[in-house]
């Protein structure tokens, strides 16, 4: 069933569901972009349609919905702590893009299929969690390959939504939001998935254990020792990347009295592989890279069978600050694994 809603309904909608659900989407932060003078545009709480950011691909994912870049997760007193509780503990609704939600299955397979282990963190948000799917441009934007990766649509959303000047059309799956919708005008309406992007991505075929090896040592790897500056902006801004740190906080420096913090971490930042004795793995930009577009296109789904980690979003190539490209590089690996495979020279 679909509905066609004016701009002001639609606003009042919202705020019906307010009262039940937290709500959140792609929100304008101004002047707070990689420049003094550049917006940026982020998750967060919103309260009316017009702080929704609808024409324009999020600088960052939606993960941030569920899995907030800081956290705390317990509270301690000397020998004594408490896990940490939701203060609103009401249902999320999250106004997403196809590819993110397709980014939150990948959430799942980390954080609740991983190793027979379930995070409550993430579980306690991920099962108040309903998404509202926007459509994109037909094309969707410059950056994006969604539909490489086959996530240019999405099946698990409540209803869908296309922001089409003064009216929001809306297309609803779940019956249980049928109700918000009664009393505007019915029509027949279906969100249009993304089949075709102006970037063309090719996954590589890493087959077999030899080729994945052989693929370690490929020389266009040591580019990136020059020109990645290991800052993690790709990583910070991916819809899929689930690593993180924890450190603890107290209150004062003659207590031991405070809290355990959770926040987001990186395979491109120093540190993050650090061990005892002072070592430290891939230590060059080339190893960052090589290990983080293998974990995107082979790795997860070698270990979790269903999906590649990559959705195709293109916010690591929109966020690159020396314009290093996620899917030229995939390309290129794509095509030295060819030639590993007896392919044209």
């Amino acid at each position: 069933m679909g509905y066609k809603i004016t701009a002001e309904n639609f606003d009042s909608l919202l705020k019906n569901l307010s009262k039940e659900y937290k709500i959140y989407a792609p929100k304008r932060f101004p002047k707070q972009g990689r420049y003094s003078d550049t917006d940026i545009v982020r998750y967060d709480r919103v309260y009316s349609a017009d702080e929704i950011v609808h024409d324009e691909k999020s600088d960052y994912a939606a993960k941030e919905a569920l899995s907030p870049i800081t956290e705390t997760v317990l509270y301690f007193t000397d020998a004594d702590y408490r896990e940490s509780k939701v203060v609103d503990d009401r249902p999320m609704l999250v106004f997403a893009r196809a590819c993110d939600i397709h980014s939150i299955k990948r959430y799942d397979d980390i954080f609740l299929k991983n190793g027979g282990f379930e995070d409550s963190y993430y579980k306690r948000m991920r099962e108040k969690t309903k998404f509202i799917l926007m459509e994109c441009p037909a094309k969707g934007w410059d950056t994006c390959f969604c539909a490489s990766m086959g996530t240019g649509s999405a099946d698990e959303y409540a209803f869908g939504v296309k922001f089409n000047g003064e009216e929001v059309l809306v297309e609803t799956k779940d019956a249980a939001f049928n109700s918000y919708f009664a009393g505007n005008d019915e029509i027949d309406f279906l969100v249009t998935p993304v089949v075709e992007n102006e970037r063309v991505v090719r996954i590589p075929e890493i087959n077999d254990k030899e080729t994945q090896i052989a693929v370690k040592s490929l020389e266009m790897w040591k580019e990136f020792d020059k020109r990645c500056l290991m800052c993690g902006s790709c990583t910070v801004s991916c819809s899929t990347c689930t690593c993180f740190t924890t450190y603890d906080m107290n209150y004062s420096s003659d207590t031991n009295a405070g809290e355990r913090r959770r926040i987001n971490a990186s395979c491109h930042v120093d540190g993050y592989t650090d061990m005892a004795g002072n070592h430290s793995f891939r230590k060059a930009g080339g190893d960052r890279m090589r290990f983080k577009v293998m974990h995107k296109i082979h790795d997860h789904k070698k270990r979790f069978k269903e999906h590649h980690m990559c959705v195709g979003c293109g916010r690591c190539d929109d966020k690159c600050p020396v314009f290093i490209s996620f899917s030229t590089t995939v390309n290129k690996l794509a095509a030295e694994v060819d030639k590993l495979n007896g392919g044209n020279e």
